[in-house]
């Protein structure tokens, strides 16, 4: 007699346990990486699903990982993912989705009718669910042992089918391969997640068998063991854009686009004003606050945090950037990795290069570009400069053309520049070097050695006039070019 696991209904909820299948190495991708590694918003694919599982309150997830397993891992690691008791497996043939979650088997906290427990099911390349979504999958599953995600679409080619009994209730899942002509008309399919009771789960993948069109060990086979043994089947419809799985780099674009609107209508809900939001940028751990303005074609990467009542104009590109209250970022400016304060005004077309900051009020202007270099509150930058390996004070002025000499060919090596310093223009800055407080450095100057506070420094080839011999020049060369 085979066993025939009961369904118990119990006063508590039972424990959840995920798996997430990502073995697969999606040759459509044409890529030497495999799919779940490529990125969409700023995250790898895979990260976008595990993401969701802390907020379920997963109490342990298998990942099952195949081709490149150790370059999951090392992504994983890379990105500080915390996820409660994880795990891993390794399906080293591709046999089908009943076999990757039977090499999950193991792994998973055992299962008792004493402890009981529900194990979900997810993919690694379906970076649009939601969590919402999920809830209400785990919500179903609490009366039955079985509960799945289903959508409906206008052209079902190569999905499969959920074929209703005439009383409406499910009764099995065909693959498109394995579907007669009447069933390949049917809109309903499964978009393969899955919530199932432990003991239920282990019993029916044990009869799974490869007997379809791709000799495969189908996951969907769930469904037909479950209503074979009377076990209660729940069916969740979720909107076909949601589940959307992620095969080739255009499914990849179709995705992206997805998630970038969601995105930014969720920011346009917060107060964030979007001048064109189809052409901005915004991934997914970026926040901004309320009455904040982007222009079209801004892109902000990474984790940036974006402070209240802040405009970042026209074609501005930043990543990793935290920018304090009311700055105002101007067209094409380019940040990575800085601190930007309050009322700033940085650009246009400025380059903020990695651990950089600039203090509340100062101001860094066109083609100016900084480099792990601190500028102090008040000051300003506003013209053609290179500032890099610099601690700069409060209230200096830093003339048109002024570049810290940083790099002897060998190391880099620090300017600092002291409060209410007046820098020249057309000023070389030789590091390592120190302006004392509130020094003037003359325009064309070369700062080889320390400035003292309260000097004025200058160094210049003296100036010869030689009267009335600009026309005799100018003759003189012409002649010479045979004019």
């Amino acid at each position: 007699m085979s066993h025939q696991p009961i369904h118990v209904a119990t006063s508590s909820t039972p424990a959840l346990d995920a798996i997430v299948l990502a073995a697969g190495q999606g040759t459509r991708m044409r890529s030497k990486r495999i799919k779940v590694l490529h990125s969409l918003a700023g995250k790898p694919m895979l990260e976008h699903t595990l993401r969701l599982l802390p907020s379920l309150g997963v109490r342990s997830t298998v990942l099952v990982l195949g081709h490149q397993a150790q370059a999951v891992r090392d992504m994983l690691e890379q990105r500080h993912l915390s996820l409660k008791e994880l795990r891993f497996a390794i399906q080293a043939e591709q046999r089908g989705t009943a076999d990757a979650v039977r090499c999950a088997l193991p792994e998973l906290p055992s299962a008792s009718v004493d402890t009981p427990s529900q194990v979900l099911i997810l993919y690694g390349d379906t970076p649009l669910l939601t969590v919402e979504r999920l809830q209400m999958l785990c919500t179903a599953a609490q009366s039955c042992g079985l509960a799945l995600l289903s959508t409906r679409l206008s052209d079902p080619s190569g999905y499969g089918r959920i074929v209703r009994g005439a009383d409406g209730q499910p009764q099995s899942i065909v693959e498109d391969r394995d579907c007669t002509d009447a069933q390949r008309r049917i809109q309903e399919v499964n978009a393969g997640m899955y919530v199932v009771e432990s003991q239920f789960l282990r019993h029916a993948l044990s009869k799974v068998q490869a007997d379809n069109a791709q000799r495969e060990f189908y996951l969907t086979d769930l469904l037909k063991h479950a209503v074979a043994e009377g076990i209660g089947v729940a069916v969740v419809d979720a909107p076909a854009e949601e589940v959307m799985g992620i095969n080739d780099r255009v499914d990849l674009s179709q995705a992206e686009a997805a998630l970038r609107r969601r995105i930014n209508q969720g920011h346009m809900r917060r107060g964030v004003t979007l001048r064109d939001p189809t052409n901005t940028y915004i991934d997914v751990d970026v926040t901004i606050g309320s009455d904040s303005e982007l222009g079209p074609g801004v892109v902000l990467r990474g984790a940036c945090r974006i402070g209240a009542g802040c405009v970042i104009d026209v074609g501005c590109v930043l990543t990793n950037v935290v920018l304090a209250d009311g700055a105002h970022i101007k067209p094409y400016t380019i940040a990575s990795d800085s601190e930007l304060g309050a009322n700033v005004q940085i650009g246009p077309f400025s380059h903020l290069r990695p651990e950089t900051v600039v203090a509340d009020g100062a101001h860094i202007g066109n083609f100016v570009e900084l480099k792990k270099t601190r500028m102090g509150p008040g000051s300003k930058a506003n013209h053609l400069a290179y500032l890099g390996d610099a601690e700069i004070g409060a209230q200096v002025n830093i003339g048109c053309g002024t570049i810290t000499c940083n790099y002897d060919g060998v190391s880099k090596h620090k300017t600092i520049i002291e409060d209410e310093v007046f820098i020249g223009s057309d000023t070389q800055l030789v590091a390592p070097v120190r302006v004392g407080r509130g020094a003037i450095v003359a325009a064309g100057t070369t700062v080889t050695r320390d400035v003292p506070p309260g000097s004025l420094t200058l160094s210049r080839v003296p100036q010869v006039d030689k009267p009335d011999y600009a026309e005799a020049l100018r003759t003189r060369l012409r002649r010479s070019k045979g004019h």
